[in-house]
């Protein structure tokens, strides 16, 4: 049986130039083991704040690697590189606001400053694209959160069926 592809994609001039390690990244594949029993492998890639590669790469992952999820980890913010939801909304067809609702929700019982993360997520093609913030902590919290609907909304646009852990996360698919 073939792995499932999943993107995980850091945006971060300075991780992108080595200045810092990627540690955002690796927490989204961290949470994606304890999540999944499907094997799945990683399409990751770190990239700086540049809206057009951004979107360059968020199309390649899914329309020639076969992602059918990516996750972003930065560029959500309010300063005028923070360009990932922009790219994302670009390569979509369909956004999903809900997500970025949720995410913005939970984290404000952490911090007042939640109101300023502009997270999303939306459908291309077959695949589910997540914006989460950049601060690990706060990947952990949002992942959290909208995991449970991940398996279910990927069955919807026909993606791979993902088996997840239900000891480490429950996530919802409708009794049929």
């Amino acid at each position: 049986m073939k792995k499932i592809k999943i993107g995980v994609l850091t945006l971060s001039d300075r991780a992108h130039k080595g200045i810092y390690e990627d540690i955002s990244g690796k927490e989204i594949a961290k949470a994606l083991d304890g999540y999944l029993l499907s094997e799945w492998e990683s399409v990751y890639r770190v990239l700086p704040d540049e809206q057009k590669e951004i979107e360059k790469e968020l199309i390649d992952m899914i329309d020639n690697q076969g992602c059918c999820l990516v996750v972003t980890t930065g560029g959500t913010g309010p300063a005028l590189r923070d360009v990932t939801p922009e790219a994302t909304e670009a390569v979509c067809e369909k956004m999903m606001p809900g997500f970025g609702e949720l995410m913005r929700e939970v984290s404000l019982k952490h911090v007042p400053t939640a109101i300023l993360s502009r997270q999303t997520a939306g459908i291309r093609k077959n695949a589910l694209i997540i914006n989460l913030p950049g601060k690990p902590k706060a990947i952990k919290e949002c992942l959290d959160a909208v995991f449970p609907a991940v398996p279910y909304c990927i069955d919807l646009i026909d993606g791979p069926y993902l088996k997840t852990n239900d000891e480490v996360i429950q996530c919802f698919r409708p009794k049929s």
